[in-house]
């Protein structure tokens, strides 16, 4: 016998659920079953009633599921040409299923995961189904982080896809989902993800373009249905000798003409779950000739706003990992970082933002475990190497540089790694005293900047690893025999830049105090105690006044203190 309760709405109920029974079982409309505009009503009002039931509510829950359930499975399985929107209904089911689960032992796993791959890789370029797809995943945060863990990163490719297609106008709930994308599986591929957002907008254009809109077509079914072909022209060139033909190029050049989907960068960008590590083409000539007709094109308003987004995302990124993600998958992530450095969408203000980006995660990195400069040593000194080949590798050089010496290679401990690293400096160093430029291949951007930038940057790199030098020597005192020899051939070299000479000049100087040496160029971390030592975290009250903080700010004249070394020797 029903309960009061039940019995005394049950006409509500009973004729939502008799509204949703007969849909779920309606042969006619099981083409387009979200066609009927009552049903997300009827759907919301049994949810609801169901809510706010007190003692009749596991009887509710238990009569309503059922029908429910099926009218989900119907929806999900509703053909691609339907022609409405499943979405929201959908997602309607689905708070319920998260909302009563436990109560009719029901796990949401698989329906989850049916919404992303039957009704959202259909429906992600709709602006409400993109709106209420970020805030059912804002909502229920807590409970998918809990019991469903892998689904987000499993499915963060739909979701940069419809961000890509809807533009800034969800930047802000984006960026509350963006965390629970990042798992040890997802970490380095979403990473080269929000990178090529900008790439991955002029894909969907393309394919807009080429097979009209995105709604309402899953991408990866427009994929599916070349392989066929594909392979048919492989079989007829094994039996018949026939060449298959190449229009690689054109997918890319005329940005009008028919999208190559069988070529691999676009199969990467365009899927819809994460699949590992993929490789990205950026020496491909589809994507070459795609860069350029971009940059040959006006831009979409679409493309613009990615461009500003994808810094911003970055940012969430990085602020994510430097908090929860472990040394082992940092580690990993810096070499990925340091290659992409010099390869992304060719804009200049979007490079300059990203470029800003990755450098201060790199340092802040660093700063938060100075061990891992030991343990990738060698893709550090590989980027070392390519400091002359074009102004960003230079860039991503002197960051590194400033690294090195700031950690100590490290820390004391990581001798054998300090004395490789120093042998790389001392390389570095010579090979840019050796001629009265940085050696650079003719690199058009960088034969653009004119003689006298090409000679400041000499001067600003020199001087990053002069300072880097002198601060891996004074942390590591083996090196400085060696350290005097490199620093005194700057000193007595007739090319240098002033700045350069003064630079070395100063810390020949210094290396004769060995105390304030190390209190100046010394690690920021892990300092011995001792006179003449400064506890720099004491700076703001306590100063020296003979360490030349002048010369290393570039300014001249006399400090503009007048401490003395009382304030911090012990009387005796």
């Amino acid at each position: 016998m029903a309960s009061p309760k039940l019995a005394a709405g049950d006409g509500s109920y009973d004729f939502h659920l008799r509204s949703l029974s007969t849909a779920s079982r309606d042969s006619a409309a099981a083409a387009d079953p979200a066609s009927d505009p009552n049903l997300l009503q009827s759907v919301r009002m049994v949810f609801e009633m169901c809510k706010e039931a007190k003692g009749a509510n596991d009887e509710m829950v238990a009569r309503a599921f059922p029908v429910m359930n099926k009218l989900f499975q119907r929806c999900a399985a509703a053909p691609t040409l339907s022609t409405a929107s499943t979405g929201v209904l959908l997602l309607t089911i689905l708070q319920f299923f998260l909302d009563f689960g436990e109560a009719v032992l029901h796990d949401a796993d698989g329906s989850l995961k049916t919404f992303f791959r039957s009704c959202l890789s259909r429906e992600f370029a709709d602006p409400i189904v993109a709106e209420r797809t970020l805030e059912f995943l804002i909502a229920n945060k807590i409970k998918i982080l809990n019991c469903f863990p892998t689904l987000v990163p499993q499915f963060f490719p739909l979701l940069l896809k419809l961000i890509a297609s809807n533009g800034d106008r969800l930047d802000k709930k984006f960026s509350e989902v963006l965390p629970l994308m990042m798992s040890a599986g997802s970490f380095l591929p979403l990473f080269l993800s929000l990178m090529d957002l900008p790439m991955l907008v002029v894909a969907l254009e393309k394919v807009e373009r080429s097979s009209g809109t995105l709604i309402g077509s899953s991408l990866a079914t427009i994929q599916k249905s070349a392989a066929p072909e594909m392979l048919l022209a492989l079989m007829d060139e094994a039996y018949t000798g026939s060449a298959i033909e190449d229009q690689s190029g054109n997918s890319g050049s005329d940005d009008s003409g028919p999208l190559d989907l069988a070529d691999p960068m676009f199969l990467d960008l365009l899927k819809d779950e994460n699949d590992g590590i993929a490789a990205k083409h950026w020496t491909s000539p589809t994507i070459s000739s795609t860069l350029q007709a971009a940059l040959n094109s006006p831009q979409s308003d679409r493309l613009k706003q990615s461009l500003k987004m994808a810094p911003r995302f970055l940012t969430v990124y990085f602020a994510t990992a430097l908090r929860d993600v472990n040394n082992s998958l940092l580690c990993a992530l810096i070499p990925v970082v340091m290659s992409r450095y010099a390869a992304m969408f060719p804009d200049k203000d979007f490079s300059f933002e990203v470029r800003k980006k990755l450098s201060d995660f790199l340092l802040a990195a660093f700063q938060r475990s100075p061990d891992i400069i030991a343990l990738l040593k060698k893709p550090i000194t590989d980027r070392l190497g390519e400091s002359h080949g074009n102004p960003a590798k230079m860039e991503l050089a002197l960051h590194l540089c400033w690294a090195i010496g700031e950690h100590g290679a490290g820390g004391i401990n990581h001798k054998d790694v300090a004395r490789e690293l120093f042998e790389n400096l001392e390389l570095l160093l010579y090979e840019n005293l050796a001629t009265s430029r940085l050696g650079l291949s003719q690199d058009p951007g960088f034969d653009s900047m004119g003689a006298s930038s090409r000679k400041s940057s000499q001067a600003r790199l020199l001087c990053f690893v002069v300072t880097a030098i002198a601060k891996l020597a004074t942390c590591h005192n083996e090196l400085l025999p060696r350290a005097r020899v490199s620093l005194a051939k700057v000193a007595r070299s007739r090319t240098s830049d002033r700045r350069v000479w003064q630079r070395a000049c100063d810390y020949l100087g210094l290396m004769n105090e060995p105390a304030i040496c190390l209190s100046v160029l010394g690690p920021s971390t892990a300092q011995g105690n001792g006179p003449g030592i400064v506890n720099w975290s004491e700076g703001a009250t306590k100063m020296v006044a003979h360490i030349p903080f002048y010369l290393l700010a570039e300014q001249k004249g006399p400090p503009s203190h007048d401490f003395s070394y009382s304030d911090l020797l012990p009387a005796e």
